[in-house]
């Protein structure tokens, strides 16, 4: 959630934290934008009017990397023109203040279920004699033994379960989830490719092999 009105943020965050969220409040589009970076987001809730990035900026960075995340706007923002370029940019509702509590929360709701019934992605894969399940980050071996993934680890993993058999580009997978392609995210990548390849060191039909040039292939007997 980013929202530069600190007040109204933390009795936002307080409110969605008792009612079966785990909100991350940020103080402008920034620090939200770099928060995105580091952890795995599942909905997203952008004001308009902040400092150093305002929340149309932040939305278009957000749909260029993760285009099926559930955003919402939530502004003050009541013209035409803004309503309309914050639904031309990808908005899946947008909300102005003043507003009440249980209205946004049951619209959260509604666009949950929306985005559910329209997701045809598989929750759970099963890779050899693993099996990871992608929404709780736990991959479990054939001894009911569960490892608990970082946010990172978890979403690499997935981007190679959803191309599986085929090759996951290295631009492609730092665009989605370092979101800036240098050396420096390159090397962290090789690392969490690495510690991916030791959780499945014990199961030799499950292989990640390296395509030179291009990228990463997750192969599953």
């Amino acid at each position: 959630m980013a929202e530069d009105d600190r007040n109204l943020g933390m009795i936002l965050k307080a409110y969605l934290d008792a009612n079966g969220h785990s909100a991350t409040l940020c103080a402008n589009g920034d620090e939200a934008w770099k928060a995105l970076g580091i952890n795995h987001f599942d909905f997203c809730i952008f004001d308009i009017s902040m400092p150093v990035m305002d929340g149309f900026t932040l939305a278009r960075k957000v749909k260029e990397v993760q285009p099926g995340m559930p955003l919402v706007f939530l502004t003050a923002h009541d013209e035409l023109d803004d309503i309309l370029e914050g639904f031309a940019i990808g908005a899946d509702d947008y909300i102005t203040k003043p507003f009440n509590m249980e209205e946004l929360l049951a619209r959260i709701k509604a666009v949950n279920r929306r985005h559910l019934q329209t997701s045809n992605k598989p929750v759970e894969f099963h890779l050899g004699s693993f099996v990871f399940d992608a929404p709780r980050h736990i991959l479990t071996n054939s001894e009911g033994k569960e490892r608990k993934l970082t946010s990172k680890e978890s979403d690499l993993l997935l981007m190679l379960c959803e191309c599986k058999g085929n090759t996951l580009s290295r631009s492609n997978a730092l665009q989605s989830i370092w979101k800036e392609e240098n050396r420096t995210n390159a090397r962290s990548m090789d690392v969490y490719i690495t510690k991916l390849r030791k959780y499945f060191a014990d199961d030799p039909d499950v292989c990640i092999n390296n395509v030179h040039g291009v990228g990463f292939r997750l192969d599953v007997k």
